[in-house]
């Protein structure tokens, strides 16, 4: 894996509204998604490799977490398993 490609909020909105496929998936752990979560579905960063198998491999997927940096270990772990996926790191997480 040469580089981990990243996206940011602005280009994440467009894609909702230019009606881009994408899938997101939240790496934070579980009290953190019950404060605040931007949806998608919810894999905590112990558990990426092991539940790899919900991850959509047709479409781009987002990965976040609060500040981007447990989004981008998930990414390298992912890449491991399936260099094939579409990975973007979520710039900035979702923030406090």
């Amino acid at each position: 894996m040469v580089g981990i490609q990243s996206i940011d909020h602005t280009t994440l909105d467009s894609w909702k509204e230019k009606g881009i496929q994408f899938q997101l998936v939240d790496v934070r752990q579980y009290h953190e998604r019950q404060s605040r979560h931007i949806g998608g579905i919810h894999i905590p960063l112990d558990e990426i490799t092991r539940r790899h198998s919900e991850i959509n491999r047709e479409i781009p997927v987002v990965i976040y977490c609060r500040k981007g940096v447990r989004s981008q270990i998930a990414i390298q772990r992912l890449a491991m398993v399936h260099p094939d996926l579409d990975l973007y790191n979520l710039i900035g997480g979702i923030g406090p």
